[in-house]
């Protein structure tokens, strides 16, 4: 790979982000790193977001409007959004964004840099900066060390080469419609983890991230909260095949165990 002459495709999920939006843009228009091109697909928004895309006119910017029917599940839904905009991309490196996020100005420079030294690696994540509603929290790269997954960036924080995607493309091909509630980003991070084994995480807080707190349908440690944990268990197992052992695995024994029984108590 060449660091000057590679492609980076930036791809930017929006939907009703109009407040966010001309800021997410902006941060990619002003990357030091300058051989880019800037996809958007907007999912039917109903606020200004159209208005504001019709503004631009850079030839860097192609601008994708959903005409199709929307699932109702907001990660199918999000999947579908970033899927259009990978097939229409042509960059060797694809960077995504959800548009009420943004990137610091040396983000892509920083992210073909590992591309071009680790050969073997093809999924990167850097750290973000998350941002609260009156702070803002340097994340580092750990997780609880009794968790068998390992930290996951949110989707705003990935990149990975095209030659990636289309191998996980074909492995997640009969896993598409399962998991409601298992995000493209987490897929990815658990593909390149723990099959594809080209996983790496960059130091580095380069994508300032929205946060607006808890969820309330996935509150901490409620019947929800451990159904969309026992799905990404058996996400794991589909997709490698199950060439991952989970038999000797408590995190993954009591997600059970919980799950059954908050299940007993509605």
């Amino acid at each position: 790979m060449n660091k000057k002459k590679c492609l980076v495709s930036i791809l930017i999920l929006n939907y009703n982000n109009a407040d966010f939006l001309n800021r997410s843009i902006k941060s990619c228009l002003d990357q030091s790193y300058k051989n880019i091109e800037i996809l958007i697909f907007d999912d039917k928004s109903k606020d200004d977001s159209i208005l504001i895309l019709k503004k631009y006119k850079s030839k860097k910017i192609k601008i994708i409007n959903n005409k199709s029917k929307k699932t109702g599940i907001a990660a199918f839904d999000a999947k579908n959004g970033y899927y259009r905009l990978i097939k229409r991309s042509r960059g060797e490196i694809i960077s995504l964004l959800d548009s009420d996020d943004h990137f610091k100005k040396n983000k892509i420079l920083e992210i073909i840099k590992i591309f071009k030294n680790k050969k073997k690696i093809n999924f990167v994540q850097n750290l973000p900066l998350i941002r609260f509603e009156n702070k803002t929290e340097i994340k580092k790269n750990r997780n609880n060390p009794m968790s068998f997954w390992p930290y996951l960036a949110p989707e705003s924080c990935i990149s990975f080469r095209k030659n990636f995607i289309k191998r996980f493309f074909k492995k997640n091909y009969i896993l598409e419609n399962n998991y409601n509630d298992v995000w493209l980003g987490f897929r990815l991070g658990v593909y390149a983890y723990f099959v594809d084994k080209s996983f790496y995480t960059l130091n580095k807080n380069l994508t300032f991230y929205k946060s607006y707190g808890e969820s309330k349908k996935y509150r901490f440690l409620s019947l929800n909260w451990f159904k969309r944990r026992l799905n990404s268990y058996h996400y794991l197992k589909n997709i490698s095949k199950n060439n991952i052992s989970l038999r000797l695995n408590l995190d993954y024994f009591f997600t059970k165990v919980f799950t059954i029984f908050l299940k007993t108590l509605k």
